[in-house]
């Protein structure tokens, strides 16, 4: 049975609320729990040893726990702190840029991360030979491509897929959610925390066009791939992702849970997204199209 991941959260959210989403979070069927920050390093609501603690807590309840690195490596500060992660020894980690794979190499095994770049056989093959067990689809590729890569999946080499979720599509060295209140970024009053489903542009015909959340830029649409999960399973996916927000993920979880199952209308998951749906990229279209699996 396909497995479901709660991928790390990408936003900025109180110490207290983020505790207390984890602790909802441990009571949900997610097989796989993701930890730790992967947008900006000046995000302190939470210190090394509080996502250690939760890590601790949710692998006490069942959880198999991996702890992500930053996707954007800016100073020097920023390398140590990648250093003692992928150096904690206790749990799996997801490297999400080339520094953090090279540190891991030969050292442990790791989950590659959907910012990779991994598109075809011969990086994934790369991939394995430095130690990754794991590999997270990127998100603009679509059914074909992913059917490609499994045809030569490496041995031991499991399969990720983002299902669910706003689409970080770019990182940037400037601030965007700062910029938008006028502030510098090293002075930026920690404007994320005003937002903890990242602030909607729209254009000026007001239709929706992307998500700011400090550096990066997301979809303003919401991936949802729940109708695709039996094309999933026939094609040798094991993880399915599940990128936090701020409401409704217990349900969201328990949604997921039973269409892996067969058991679950994909319509019933509208009043939990924040936004309107898309899946164009799994059928290899511009990614904010919407396809039901009969039309696809």
């Amino acid at each position: 049975m396909l497995k479901l991941a709660l991928g790390p959260l990408l936003y900025y959210w109180p110490r207290a609320h983020t505790m207390e989403f984890y602790e909802r979070m441990a009571e949900t069927p997610l097989d796989i729990v993701y930890l730790g920050e992967t947008v900006c390093s000046r995000r302190h609501e939470l210190r090394p040893s509080d996502w250690l603690a939760l890590a601790a807590m949710l692998q006490e309840r069942g959880k198999e726990v991996v702890l992500s690195t930053l996707t954007l490596i800016e100073s020097s500060a920023d390398l140590a702190a990648q250093r003692r992660l992928t150096a904690n020894g206790r749990f799996t980690v997801e490297a999400n840029d080339m520094g953090a794979v090279r540190m891991l190499s030969g050292q442990a095994r790791f989950v590659a991360g959907p910012h990779l770049n991994i598109y075809n056989p011969p990086t994934l093959q790369l991939m394995r030979e430095q130690g990754a067990g794991r590999w997270v689809m990127p998100l603009e590729m679509g059914r074909a491509g992913l059917r490609h890569m499994q045809a030569a999946r490496p041995e031991g080499m499991q399969t990720e897929v983002f299902a669910y979720g706003r689409m970080p599509l770019a990182f940037s060295a400037r601030c965007f959610t700062a910029r938008n209140r006028n502030l510098p970024k090293d002075d930026c009053r920690f404007s994320c925390l005003e937002h903890p489903d990242g602030l909607l542009m729209r254009t000026r015909e007001q239709q929706q066009f992307l998500v700011l959340n400090g550096i990066q830029s997301q979809s303003a649409l919401v991936c949802n791939l729940i109708a695709e999960l039996p094309q999933m399973q026939e094609l040798g996916v094991d993880v399915v992702r599940l990128s936090p927000q701020s409401g409704h993920m217990p349900a969201i979880a328990a949604a997921f849970d039973a269409a892996r199952q067969g058991s679950q209308n994909p319509r019933a998951m509208a009043p939990l997204q924040p936004a309107d749906a898309c899946n164009g990229y799994w059928y290899g279209r511009p990614g904010l199209e919407y396809r039901s699996g009969e039309a696809a």
